[in-house]
């Protein structure tokens, strides 16, 4: 999928586990629900960073299209490393190893570490690029062709305000790990869930996605998980734009309304 639908994906789902949470009678606090989601329409871009065309290499300029052309090229190496006979030959890395499972996980891992023991700094950290990565999917037209400093200031200030009112004692710095010392470590959840959000995108697409590497299916490592061929679509195509948007766009209003507590019981 595109960009904007990965986003909008990402953001309906932190929503669908806000709802989940009211209805299992463990809320999320407001600003919770709030961050999870920009912070989820975020990284549901982040793993096309094995992808030059893609919005994140341009999200931070000189910097990501340089982060962007090194994880190609380790995506590519793993490819090799660990292909069997049945995966084929291939020239680039894109939807490789940034577009498992694992890869996933491991991003989510990060950046619970990143929160918990980098302090403030830490949060905003990974507040920072995910809002600035949420700005550019979410508001892509907005944002086409315009100057990314405008971007990198809203994500700024975005942040910084953001961090400020989670920092607040009940206002969503514990929730789900309750312990002084776990204060934030959830914020590796939307990570995670984004990524895995992002994959599962993809594997609607004609491509399908590696999701389930390293495991050997048949006589591939890198198997292409995805629906029956029939239902596959294109990136960037009708499906895409004409339905599944607006159905993120749906699922994402009514699960917030009943994460708030405006719907249901």
């Amino acid at each position: 999928m595109m960009g904007p639908a990965h986003s909008l994906s990402g953001a309906a789902a932190w929503l669908a586990v806000g709802a989940v949470a009211a209805g299992m009678h463990h809320p999320m606090p407001w600003p919770t629900l709030v961050v999870g989601a920009l912070i989820c329409a975020g990284a549901a871009l982040a793993p096309d960073l094995d992808h030059k065309p893609a919005t994140i290499s341009r999200a931070f300029g000189p910097l990501s299209r340089g982060l962007c052309e090194i994880v190609e090229k380790l995506s590519l190496g793993v490819y090799n490393a660990t292909r069997m006979k049945g995966d084929p030959h291939r020239n680039g890395g894109h939807r490789t190893l940034t577009h498992t499972l694992v890869w996933a996980v491991g991003c989510g891992a990060g950046a619970s570490a990143i929160a918990t023991y980098g302090g403030r700094w830490g949060v905003l950290g990974v507040l920072f690029v995910h809002l600035v990565l949420a700005v550019d999917g979410l508001l892509w037209k907005e944002v086409k062709g315009g100057h990314h400093l405008l971007v990198w200031l809203l994500g700024a200030a975005g942040s910084w305000l953001l961090a400020g009112i989670l920092n607040d004692p009940g206002m969503g710095q514990s929730w789900l790990f309750t312990q002084p010392d776990q204060h934030y470590l959830w914020i590796g959840v939307p990570v995670a869930l984004g990524a895995l959000v992002h994959c599962l995108g993809d594997a609607l697409t004609v491509s399908g996605c590696p999701i389930l590497w390293p495991l050997p299916i048949g006589r591939k490592r890198w198997y292409p998980i995805g629906t029956p061929h029939f239902m596959r679509f294109k990136a960037g195509g009708w499906v895409e734009l004409k339905v599944l948007m607006p159905l993120f766009m749906g699922i994402g209003g009514v699960s917030c309304a009943a994460a708030l507590g405006l719907i249901g019981g």
